[in-house]
């Protein structure tokens, strides 16, 4: 067997702390799979006009939520930090995933998980937008989500935007200003209990 510079003898006494810190980073990788950080999310409310002007129908956003069914059980229901321009979710800036949606009234819940690195779990050390996003909730930064989709809009009698049927969802990106009132991130069911009836909204500022 040739033995070249990018050999390394297990056996050889010289290389046991790089053995060592190998796997101790397998250890951490099994550590990051075994305990993701789960936050719930208020994601999204029907009739109700949002910081844009916009009104989502209930038919139109209950149908949506039920294709992203699929989504959620492949789990690739992702999204990003920030809303980009483009309409692709890229891969680079995947922060989370949506495991579980359900109705409670005319909001839509969701439980999500962030995804971080071992890197941030064990170091503290942001590499990723999902590292981002748990730094940010280690901070207590009051952050929410908001959705990312494509369809076209007809104009209320009162000048609001009406969502057509032809809306397809995408995903919910982690916002600092969310669109829909009360559209934030908590540690626990009980901490957006609160905010799940919230039906206030300002028309957007021109």
């Amino acid at each position: 067997i040739e033995q070249d510079s990018g050999f390394i003898d297990p056996f050889d006494v010289r290389n046991q702390p790089f053995i060592n810190e190998i796997n101790d980073l397998g250890k951490a990788v099994k550590m990051a799979m075994v305990e993701p950080l789960v936050v719930y999310v208020v994601l999204q409310k029907f009739g109700i006009l949002n910081r844009n002007g916009r009104i989502y129908p209930e038919a139109i956003l209950k149908q949506q939520n039920e294709l992203y069914q699929q989504a959620i059980k492949e789990r690739r229901a992702i999204g990003e930090l920030d809303h980009p321009e483009s309409s692709v979710i890229a891969g680079d800036r995947v922060s989370h995933n949506i495991i579980q949606t359900w109705w409670e009234g005319h909001t839509l819940m969701g439980k999500m998980e962030i995804l971080m690195t071992p890197g941030f779990i064990n170091y503290g050390i942001v590499s990723t937008k999902g590292d981002e996003v748990a730094n940010l909730l280690r901070n207590r930064i009051k952050i929410g989500v908001s959705s990312r989709g494509v369809g076209s809009l007809v104009e209320g009698k009162n000048g609001e935007q009406i969502v057509q049927d032809d809306f397809e969802i995408i995903c919910w990106d982690v916002v600092t200003a969310p669109s829909t009132p009360d559209a934030w991130i908590f540690k626990s069911k009980e901490e957006a209990r609160p905010y799940v009836e919230g039906v206030t909204s300002k028309k957007p500022m021109i």
